[in-house]
């Protein structure tokens, strides 16, 4: 047993036995000195007391016998981030990956255990959780407040009881929200997964939350954003329920989150970033913030690190086939548009299928059931309709093995592929790919190209002229592009140009990201 002994003053003259041991005991709750006095614990001037409410007078001896706290916890030693303290309370930055306290899955080793080895005055307060007010989760980092008395404990759980502590919150999710927006579904208890949290109607269990959301961010290709997030109540995994609720589940959250979006951080991605609330003691407004640790700012950085897409363009006869040799001698995945159209066009191929039911009387399939390039070209040339109608077709064909070629080189880890596409601009493919890929022109001036097609394809001049208009301009061509290229000059001068080519992506990736993280730091700091 703890004995409490204390002589009574003037000023305690007239005021409640159990108030006078609570000025004495501030690190005792009221209730629990209460719970002291009435189990007859106490004695005034050697006599029992079992009033709470008795009246105290000045003189008085008043003794309080009190058990030794029957916790079995144990002090710890372990780094603490403190970002404020005094004798009532400490701010601390959580760790991700640190459980606030004991468990059964988590016996030792919390955050709780080396606070009791910072601060010795917890161990007055009974239980598992001494000072705890509020938990994060153990994958979440951040900000977390915790009393070191039970007065300031109580203070303070009353404050987060009536809503009156401003939390907010960093999060990485799958997707686009809304700019901005709230959601107030019920949660409680999944019915079938006992680890989980779910949306449940009150009818059934669930408890009333409120969560609200920020978007202060969106990845360049829309896989994910950085959140804002404000929760007005504090159920059980709440953002992480509510998010995934509402189709944007946490990156790298294992419990919530489909597989893929799991994959895309080491953790979910959730930091306590900041937190208001009025002094316990004092009533002094405070307000803390703590950047996320660096592994939510690498999560972001690494999922914007897209393969570099990159189409060759130019006007027939340009070189762009050249380059793009160039760039495969040099060790990049190419693709060409061209020769998936050859395959299209071949026996057997989904073109010349189609090609072969719409030419009607007009023979433009070849004996083993290939297309006549050179007939088609004559019925296009004099049938707009059947052109466009082919371009639609073929066109639709080749992008969807353009799509295939970019993700499965993705897949396999490499920086950059390069796909040959001759009709670029002309088929609108420029609004069709997400990440938007990176356009090199090729340039030549149009005497040179015609030279160059005559001599490799043997074109007479009228073909030169009408697959040229059918094109655009090469100066408007050229205008549209993010690169050009001149190739003005010999073969190995192009390919010195396509290495120069390949340094400056790898240089404006580097500054890209570089960019980026500056951009998402200043949006936390």
């Amino acid at each position: 047993m703890t004995e409490l002994r204390l002589a009574t003053t003037a000023d305690d003259a007239g005021q409640r036995l159990d108030r006078v041991l609570r000025q004495a005991a501030p690190e005792l709750s009221r209730a629990a000195l209460q719970k002291a006095v009435q189990a007859g614990r106490c004695q005034i001037d050697g006599l029992p007391e079992t009033r709470a409410d008795a009246k105290i007078r000045a003189g008085q001896t008043i003794v309080l016998s009190l058990p030794e706290t029957s916790t079995t916890l144990q002090a710890e030693e372990g780094h603490l981030e403190l970002l404020w303290q005094d004798e009532h309370m400490v701010v601390c930055n959580k760790p991700a990956g640190l459980t606030v306290h004991p468990c059964p899955s988590c016996p030792e080793q919390t955050l709780v255990q080396r606070l009791l080895g910072r601060f010795p005055q917890l161990g007055r307060i009974e239980g598992q959780r001494p000072g705890i007010v509020h938990r994060l989760d153990k994958a979440t980092s951040g900000i977390l407040l915790v009393a070191l008395t039970e007065q300031d404990r109580l203070l303070l759980s009353e404050a987060f009881a009536r809503r009156e502590v401003h939390k907010e919150y960093l999060a990485l999710v799958s997707g686009v929200p809304s700019p901005q927006g709230q959601c107030l579904e019920p949660i409680g208890r999944h019915p079938t997964a006992k680890i989980k949290m779910a949306v449940v109607p009150e009818s059934r269990g669930g408890r009333p939350a409120h969560t609200e959301w920020k978007t202060l961010w969106t990845a360049p290709d829309r896989r994910f954003s950085l959140l804002a997030v404000r929760i007005h109540t504090g159920r059980t995994h709440q953002i992480r329920v509510h998010l995934a609720h509402l189709g944007h589940p946490l990156l790298g959250d294992r419990l919530y989150a489909p597989k893929q979006v799991q994959a895309l951080a080491p953790r979910q991605m959730l930091h306590a970033w900041r937190i208001s609330f009025t002094h316990p003691a004092t009533g002094a407004p405070m307000s803390f913030a703590c950047p996320p640790p660096d592994d939510m700012l690498l999560s972001a950085l690494q999922g914007c690190r897209r393969m570099r897409r990159v189409i060759v363009t130019g006007n027939p006869g340009s070189g762009k086939s050249a380059f793009t040799q160039c760039l495969a001698r040099l060790g990049v995945p190419v693709f060409s548009a061209d020769a998936a159209v050859a395959q299209l066009y071949g026996p057997k191929g989904e073109a010349a299928k189609w090609i072969g039911r719409m030419a009607g009387d007009t023979p433009l399939l070849g004996p083993d059931g290939s297309v006549d390039k050179a007939a088609l070209l004559e019925a296009m040339r004099d049938n707009r309709e059947l052109r466009r109608e082919v371009e639609k077709l073929v066109h639709t064909l080749a992008r969807n093995e353009l799509e295939a070629f970019w993700a499965q080189q993705e897949s396999l880890g490499a920086p950059l592929a390069a796909a040959e596409v001759p009709l670029y601009f002309e088929t609108s493919w420029q609004h069709s790919f997400t990440p938007e890929p990176h356009v090199v022109g090729i340039c030549c001036p149009l005497p040179v190209r015609a030279q160059r097609i005559e001599a490799n394809r043997g074109w007479p001049q009228d073909k030169i002229e009408a697959i040229e208009g059918w094109q655009w301009p090469q100066e408007r061509k050229m205008a549209a592009c993010d690169t050009v290229v001149q190739n003005d000059g010999s073969a190995e001068i192009l390919c010195e140009r396509a290495q120069e080519f390949l340094e400056k992506m790898r240089a404006k990736d580097q500054k890209d990201e570089q960019a980026l993280a500056k951009h998402l730091v200043r949006l936390w700091q």
